[in-house]
Formats: structure tokens, C-alpha cells, sequence
């Protein structure tokens, strides 16, 4: 999950101006995100279902659908 874009990010920013006094040059802007890893019970990994429900585990729970945009990978 991460920030829309339109949402201002200012750990974003504090770790942009981090990476420029450091000098490291060329960074033009960070966005900082979270990462949420789900193990599921292999029974529940073959659902043909499994995309669907992760999506409203994400919209009902784990996304503030608001502010945060995600993304889901299905990783075997």
C-alpha cells in the first residue's frame, strides 16, 4: 500500500531530503509504502476466489481506500 498521489507525503519527503544531504543525487521524489504479507492455508491458495477475496480483505480491513491505493501479487 502506498500514498495516492495526490496525497502529500511527508516521510516521503523527510527521507528525500535524507538521500540529498547524503548526496545522492538524481532523486527526484520518494513515496514511501507498507507491506503486508498474508500466509494462507494452502486449501484457501488454489481458491479460484483468491484474488477477489484478498481485494476485500484489502478494501474492507487492511487499505485506508481513502488515501492509499494497493496493489495484490499472488506468490506461490
Amino acid at each position: 500500500m502506498r500514498l495516492k498521489r495526490d496525497v502529500l507525503d511527508p516521510q516521503g519527503d523527510a527521507v528525500k531530503r535524507a538521500l540529498d544531504h547524503l548526496g545522492f543525487e538524481g532523486v527526484k521524489g520518494v513515496r514511501v509504502g507498507k507491506l503486508i504479507e498474508i500466509d494462507l492455508d494452502p486449501a484457501l491458495a488454489s481458491a479460484p476466489d483468491l484474488e477477489a477475496r484478498l481485494r476485500k480483505m484489502a478494501d474492507e480491513m487492511l487499505a485506508n481506500t481513502v488515501v492509499e491505493d494497493y496493489e495484490v501479487q499472488i506468490v506461490s
